[in-house]
C-alpha cells in the first residue's frame, strides 16, 4: 500500500466520515490524516489493526526468545518434560 496515496485532510475526514469508514472497512486500508499539513493521526480497518497488534506480540516474543537464548536462560524440552511430569504427580 502506497501511503502518499492514503493522505487526506483532517476537513475532508470531517467531511466525509461515513464514506471513509465505508471504504476503509471494505478495503482494508490505512488512511493517514493530517492537520496543518502534518499527518497527525491514522484511520484503520479494525482487522487490520488487529492483525498488526497480533504481528507486534509474536515479534516481541521472538525478542524476548531471542535474548534468553543469548543469555543462556531456557530449558531443554528434556527438562521441561521431565518437570511437568514431577508436578503432576505431586498434584495426585
Amino acid at each position: 500500500m502506497k501511503y502518499s496515496q492514503a493522505i487526506k485532510p483532517i476537513s475532508y475526514l470531517k467531511a466525509h466520515a461515513s464514506e471513509i469508514i465505508r471504504n476503509i472497512s471494505s478495503n482494508q486500508k490505512t488512511l493517514i490524516i493530517t492537520q496543518n499539513g502534518e499527518a497527525k493521526a491514522v484511520v484503520q480497518d479494525i482487522r487490520v489493526y488487529e492483525q498488526t497488534q497480533d504481528s507486534l506480540a509474536l515479534l516481541k516474543i521472538l525478542a524476548q526468545s531471542s535474548t534468553n537464548l543469548d543469555k543462556r536462560n531456557f530449558k531443554t524440552a528434556t527438562k521441561s518434560f521431565s518437570d511437568l511430569k514431577k508436578r503432576i504427580k505431586e498434584n495426585q
